[in-house]
């Protein structure tokens, strides 16, 4: 037993460090058990095991072969009691993709994009939520190299996500952007949440002092809905999906790239986050959710430091 388990998790090192690619021939079954001083059997076993996790494919009268998607699901096999702690800003959508990996996934808190990145930094999270508008334009790539500096940086797309300004049934002030805040009372984000950044930069490019805005700051999205909701504030900066849960309107700002970003030992652990991101059903429930494209979700990009520049890696 414990030499099959020893076959597994080598060959999967071997898959998921690159040294066998998928579609790679891995030798005979008697020429393994030679190797490992095994038998056949027991090589063929760990085989099965690893066909069954999606790391090998098998065929009759064929000798094994790397699957297609053989690195990621070597990680997840390898990674498979494992749980990544997140940190970083608040999406509903959150609570659907900790559904998914069951049990794999632990939410630590809800502080906001720099939070989250800090606690990364810090290792008290294995990952951070992250959605942060850099002056250029670019979102959470900058903010992720600057803050992991030294730490390999990658970034994992969860999904891109609409924000805008929350407002009652009707609208019935008339809000038609940021250039209407002034003077209303508004509830916001604290400093240093993505939403924060983006509503600060949206009322500097219209004219506006930020300070200048008025109203409570909330936690959460569905807090912010809520106190539309309740009269409590004219209007609020949130995602559309929690303006849809109350029946309120919404006033569309712009489209962010909701993304994890985690050092590159937290890759391993994270693989399970990955294959579920790619995952039709949850993509599909996660549209449901209304404001949200799932089109690039666990697209993994390792951020390039001296290269300036950020690929996209399996």
């Amino acid at each position: 037993m414990t030499r099959y388990r020893e076959i597994c998790a080598e060959l999967a090192h071997h898959i998921s460090g690159g040294e066998l690619r998928p579609g790679d021939e891995l030798p005979g079954v008697r020429e393994l058990a030679r190797q490992w001083n095994t038998t056949a059997s027991t090589v063929s076993r760990a085989q099965r095991r690893l066909a069954d996790a999606g790391v090998l494919e098998l065929a009759n009268r064929r000798r094994a072969r790397v699957a297609s998607g053989g690195a990621l699901a070597a990680r997840r096999f390898l990674e498979a009691d494992s749980v990544l702690t997140l940190a970083g800003s608040d999406d509903p959508a959150l609570d659907l993709l900790t559904a998914a990996l069951d049990g794999r996934l632990r939410i630590a808190t809800r502080e906001g994009s720099v939070a989250g990145l800090d606690a990364v930094r810090q290792g008290r999270a294995d990952g951070a939520a992250i959605h942060l508008l850099h002056h250029t334009g670019v979102y959470n790539a900058p903010f992720a190299l600057g803050m992991l500096r030294g730490l390999d940086p990658h970034l994992v797309h969860l999904w891109r996500r609409e924000q805008g300004l929350i407002v009652p049934p009707g609208n019935p002030y008339g809000i038609t952007g940021v250039g209407d805040l002034p003077g209303r009372r508004i509830s916001t984000r604290r400093p240093g949440t993505g939403t924060r950044v983006l509503l600060d930069r949206l009322l500097l490019a219209a004219g506006h002092d930020p300070d200048g805005i008025r109203g409570p700051q909330m936690g959460t999205h569905l807090e912010v809905a809520l106190a539309v909701a309740t009269g409590t504030v004219d209007a609020g900066i949130g995602v559309r999906s929690a303006a849809t849960d109350l029946d309120l309107d919404f006033v569309p700002l712009a489209w962010e790239d909701f993304d994890v970003a985690l050092s590159g030992r937290a890759l391993d652990p994270a693989a399970h986050l990955v294959a579920a991101l790619r995952t039709p059903a949850l993509r599909a429930r996660i549209s449901a959710l209304d404001g949200y494209d799932t089109t690039r979700s666990g697209d993994v990009t390792k951020l390039a430091v001296t290269q300036k520049a950020y690929r996209t890696v399996q």
